[in-house]
């Protein structure tokens, strides 16, 4: 259970002004090492952000002998806080939220004595004055910074999965409230959908899993000028790692600058499918694809990297 966790960083995050040395020492008090806690002030064209990474580190040290993987977790968003336009946490801070309060979990049970086998690194950045930007069928949260900023921030090269976290509910093709994951992305292909993080997601819900759908557009850059549903797997431009996407989702589109539109017990099951896929994934128990199938694919069709390369619009 991760409800606590929640909580406490939904409190933590909900002022105007982001004081990062609290949270590290929040980290600190649960059981990080201050060494584990690294964190960056970036300005933008459009405002400031604090970036944070967190290194939860397991049982076992990764190294090219024993092959142990390291699992990332990004929180992403475009800011947790729309001020002075809105009061509080908005509608699009459950990325953030769902990725620390990941992070400040895992940290507690290792405290305890219930280390992970793996490395988990967990990454986001937290804005409380980010800007409003229009977007169809609802407005959107803007960050101060570029993507190509929070990519260069928050996808780590250590990272061999990564779970991207955003809230996903300004459209009409995801219906459904808690959260929904997407196929695996790898190097510009659309792979199927994993079927370990299928039966993680059904034990952790007690329901059917959901997926929603991505499109090729999806998976280019932002900023070439089409439509992206928003920018949950935008860390796959920036890495080899597989990328799967974990939705924040409702039944109806929800502006992600809405405020009192954040559903802690939402947020928490999406925490626990963090945690549980953290478990088994530095176990290399279960997996995001299947790698001969995408050696065979690009033995056939050839490499679609070229769709991670950013080509300004005409």
């Amino acid at each position: 259970m991760a409800l606590k966790q929640v909580v406490e960083i939904c409190d933590f995050l909900e002022k105007p002004r982001m004081d990062v040395s609290a949270l590290k020492d929040m980290f600190i008090q649960n059981g990080l090492d201050a060494s584990e806690f690294d964190t960056r002030k970036v300005r933008g064209d459009k405002g400031k952000t604090q970036f944070v990474k967190i290194l939860i580190k397991g049982k076992e040290r990764k190294s090219k002998k024993n092959g142990i993987p390291t699992l990332g977790i990004i929180g992403r968003l475009g800011g947790i806080g729309a001020r002075p336009h809105k009061i509080g946490l908005v509608s699009d801070a459950d990325g953030a939220i769902t990725a620390l309060a990941s992070a400040l979990k895992i940290t507690k049970m290792r405290a305890q004595g219930d280390a992970l086998n793996g490395n988990v690194i967990v990454a986001t950045h937290l804005s409380p004055r980010s800007p409003i930007i229009p977007h169809d069928p609802v407005p959107f949260m803007g960050a101060p910074v570029s993507m190509e900023t929070m990519n260069r921030y928050e996808v780590d090269q250590d990272m061999d999965a990564i779970l991207s976290i955003d809230t996903t509910k300004g459209n009409r093709i995801i219906n459904h409230r808690g959260f929904a994951i997407s196929p695996t992305v790898k190097d510009g292909y659309i792979l199927r959908v994993s079927e370990d993080l299928l039966d993680i997601m059904q034990m952790v819900t007690g329901k059917l899993p959901v997926v929603f759908p991505i499109t090729t557009q999806d998976i280019t850059p932002y900023g070439n000028g089409v439509y992206h549903l928003n920018s949950i797997m935008q860390p796959a431009v920036a890495t080899h790692a597989p990328v799967v996407g974990v939705a924040i989702t409702t039944e109806v589109a929800v502006p992600g600058c809405a405020t009192g539109a954040s559903h802690p017990l939402d947020i928490e099951m999406a925490c626990r499918f963090c945690i549980e896929v953290a478990k088994v994934f530095g176990e290399r128990k279960y997996s995001f694809y299947d790698e001969q199938e995408f050696k065979r694919l690009v033995m056939l069709y050839g490499s679609l990297e070229h769709l991670k390369i950013l080509k300004k619009k005409r």
